[in-house]
């Protein structure tokens, strides 16, 4: 596991202008709000783009994708500094290996997240993925495990390949919106919110299209095919979900039976059993005594 050393964001002018002028606004309504440091977690299985976006959010290729191995083995932590703020991306293994959950890796990621605060959960799963199962709702259960229900407050959707055409019954924002609908219900199931806590409090969902083939607008701006150009946009979203009131998730250690509290746990029980143990036997004591007296 490695942390990578705060550098200048010398991606963030391979941006073309109109979105470096973008990410600068958000940047400063950040820091009018007092926020000069923002730390993203980017998590799903894999196979679905998170380390592309963890380059595409930096501007730069930090995270190695090549067609034979598209995500990092062990979390990584780019952090990034532009203009007093400092941007924080951890990128992250995919959750599943064999058609399951994969304990170890989740239990790396812990590890490495420990004693850091996370301001921001990128969940990221594919557009034209057509369907959502019972694995689906096992990773979201296994996040929800691990970090806690609240980490769901802090977090956005991110579909990638978002230059997908759908099927010729369905124009893409109405796709958009029925994958959206599909997504947001394994996670309503796994992290068990329900239904008023989702409607207090709603995940949003971004599109993501981190391939070369992805279009731009007339100004350089990479676009998706509902016509929003998507990096700012993300970003908007990204500071949207940062600024929502709820507090960001400090990872502390994970309380388990071997634990101090465990045994504080332990010890009572154990009390209690020598009590009962010892007014069993006087008990029996004193029916001996009775039988005999009145022997």
């Amino acid at each position: 596991m490695e942390i990578k050393a705060v550098s200048e964001w010398s991606g963030f002018q391979t941006f073309p202008e109109p979105t470096q002028a973008k990410l600068d606004v958000l940047f400063g309504n950040l820091n009018q709000q007092n926020v000069n440091t923002l730390t993203i977690l980017v998590m799903g299985k894999g196979g679905v783009g998170k380390s592309s976006i963890v380059n595409s959010i930096l501007g730069e290729r930090v995270a190695s994708v090549t067609v034979f191995q598209e995500e990092v083995s062990t979390p990584l932590m780019f952090s990034r500094s532009q203009g007093g703020f400092t941007l924080n991306v951890i990128d992250t293994p995919g959750l599943v290996s064999g058609g399951q959950v994969n304990k170890q890796i989740l239990s790396s990621i812990r590890s490495f997240l420990l004693n850091k605060t996370i301001d921001v959960l990128i969940y990221v799963c594919r557009l034209d993925a057509y369907r959502v199962g019972n694995l689906d709702r096992d990773v979201t259960k296994a996040i929800t495990d691990n970090f806690g229900k609240e980490i769901w407050r802090r977090c956005l959707v991110a579909l990638t390949h978002a230059q997908f055409t759908p099927p010729s019954e369905l124009d893409y924002i109405e796709y958009f919106a029925e994958r959206s609908e599909a997504v947001l219900k394994f996670i309503s199931s796994g992290a068990c919110i329900n239904q008023q806590e989702f409607q207090d409090h709603g995940i949003p969902v971004a599109l993501v299209e981190n391939s070369e083939r992805c279009e731009t607008n007339g100004l350089g701006e990479k676009i998706v095919p509902d016509g929003t150009v998507w990096i700012p946009n993300l970003m908007e979203v990204i500071t949207g979900v940062a600024l929502n009131g709820s507090g960001a998730i400090s990872v502390g250690p994970k309380v388990t039976d071997s634990t101090l509290f465990g045994k504080l746990v332990f010890i009572p029980m154990v009390l209690v059993e020598c009590l009962l143990v010892k007014l069993i036997k006087l008990a029996i004591d004193n029916d001996i005594a009775k039988e005999t007296k009145s022997f």
